[in-house]
């Protein structure tokens, strides 16, 4: 179903597509590539909205650095100082994210109205966004294809061809509360990763990829989530062709299960320490799938270039469920 969501200052509608399977029901924006919703049922069968959102526009475009259930892009996670070097050019980007880039910049793909068409059981996002847009090299043609499965998981594939050198890193922002009370305190999580990438003062990998044992980043085994993270996770699946689970999120109020599974090698796990009204600190959790951040000036991190010829492929899929 396709409705008219509302219109942005310049007169630009904005639509909502519902998209229902299995008992699960998600809306989607094409403002942002925006998750507006995800209502999924309990271990009662009683249904609820699981994702950080806002009831009309006006809320998305009055908050929009939490980045609440956006399609992040053109470089998802922070790009340090804001700039890097490809083919021996540097690329100098908006510092939104003082001294760094951040999820594509000023305006990133979270910003912008992408075209929707009808697909089985889902809906396909597309835009095109020109050479040198915030600053990155190349015409990027982009789509995400957003489909509700037989089981009602959500499966969101992303592809990019370029027509020069450039880089892509792509994810889904939704921050989680699978017992949609308002906070997502007592959730516990498993991730499968023994390594993570830690941070300087300005939350830039230092390059090493610590083990996580005896750490407080150890998640092989779930437990409650706590707060303070906004770390990317070295997924020991590495890069897979087809997605692979990496991650189960759980509610034990409700009995809600998020499950995420990806191609990518990384996982942030960010605990919405800095959220605000009319949300506060760890109201959600969010599980953000990517490359890592600063691989363009991380040679020794998987790559995220993509070059003419190629087509970037990726895949996460967010299965729900309960117990």
């Amino acid at each position: 179903m396709n409705e008219l969501f509302g219109t942005l200052p310049d007169g630009t509608p904005v639509h909502r597509w519902t998209l229902e399977r299995a008992g699960v029901r998600v809306r989607i924006l094409s403002y942002g590539g925006i998750v507006q919703s995800a209502e999924v049922p309990d271990r009662d069968g009683r249904a609820g909205n699981v994702v950080l959102g806002f009831a009309d526009l006006d809320g998305y475009l009055a908050h929009p650095e939490p980045y609440f259930g956006a399609l992040v892009g053109r470089y998802a996670n922070r790009i340090a100082g804001g700039r890097f070097t490809l083919d021996g050019e540097t690329y100098v980007l908006a510092p939104n994210n003082p001294p760094n880039s951040l999820h594509g910049g000023e305006r990133g793909f979270d910003k912008r109205v992408w075209d929707v068409e009808p697909v089985a059981h889902g809906v396909r996002l597309s835009r095109v966004s020109p050479d040198g847009e915030e600053g990155f090299p190349g015409r990027l043609e982009v789509t995400a294809t957003c489909t509700l499965e037989e089981s009602g998981a959500l499966r969101i594939g992303y592809e990019a061809v370029a027509d020069a050198p450039t880089v892509v890193n792509l994810t889904n922002h939704s921050y989680f509360d699978l017992g949609g009370s308002g906070s997502a305190g007592g959730h516990e999580l498993r991730i499968a990763a023994s390594r993570y990438t830690p941070v300087d003062a300005d939350l830039i990998p230092t390059g090493v990829l610590e083990e996580v044992a005896g750490t407080r980043f150890d998640f092989r085994a779930a437990r409650k989530v706590g707060a303070g993270y906004d770390h990317n996770f070295v997924l020991d699946k590495g890069v897979t062709p087809a997605p692979v689970e990496v991650a189960e999120l759980h509610d034990p109020a409700s009995g809600r299960v998020l499950t995420v599974a990806t191609t990518e090698p990384g996982l942030q796990l960010y605990t919405a320490d800095h959220l605000g009204a009319p949300f506060a600190p760890g109201d959600g959790i969010a599980l953000e799938t990517q490359h890592f951040p600063d691989s363009p000036n991380r040679p020794e991190f998987p790559s995220t270039v993509l070059r003419p010829g190629e087509v970037f492929r990726s895949q996460t899929v967010y299965g729900f469920s309960s117990r």
